[in-house]
């Protein structure tokens, strides 16, 4: 008899009710449940936040719009899921909202990112010698897409409706990313 086996299946039994226990406090609008599930979270939402945004502060003021909206839209979730998977996908939507309002639509729109003086920017903020660093100094849109189709594994369909772009402009990003990356790399 495997007991080691039964009592790791018995954990995760328990703590898989007890998240569900406390998501329904939390839809219950308990605030020390909803204190318990931000803490559980943040290390997670704020490290999704900070490779789509490359930024320290944007990052922290997209976790913490997260929770915000995680607060008042608690009640969407109806467990069909796992909450960490539900919680990855609105962190990764609201982290692109929040992108757009804080930079501007016509920014990206029109490529304004790829200016000298951003890439000058980006490349005084970020002189690591890994790979986290060369992401970081992506362009905006090629970092984003990066981010949720080679890390967190998102498909081209789900990016172009969650950036509102074509599927093919996805998969352009996607290979302009790994072309900067291979480039700055030294593989080209």
């Amino acid at each position: 008899m495997n007991t080691q086996g039964n009592v790791v299946e018995a954990h995760k039994a328990f703590a898989e009710k007890s998240e569900r226990d406390l998501i329904a406090a939390v839809q219950q609008g308990d605030r020390k449940a909803y204190q318990t599930l931000y803490q559980t979270y943040i290390g997670q939402v704020y490290a999704l936040c900070f490779r789509l945004t490359s930024d320290q502060a944007l990052a922290e003021d997209a976790a913490q719009e997260v929770f915000i909206q995680l607060w008042r839209k608690i009640g969407n979730f109806k467990g069909d899921s796992k909450f960490s998977t539900w919680l990855h996908t609105v962190t990764s939507n609201i982290t692109i909202s929040y992108l757009r309002k804080q930079r501007g639509w016509w920014q990206r729109m029109f490529n304004i990112e790829d200016s000298e003086a951003m890439h000058h920017a980006a490349e005084q903020q970020t002189d690591l010698g890994d790979l986290e660093g060369y992401v970081a100094r992506l362009p905006e849109r090629a970092r984003i897409v990066f981010v949720l189709h080679a890390i967190e594994g998102y498909r081209h369909e789900d990016i172009a409706k969650m950036m509102d772009m074509a599927v093919g402009s996805s998969k352009a990003q996607f290979h302009r990313a790994k072309h900067l990356l291979k480039e700055w790399m030294g593989y080209e």
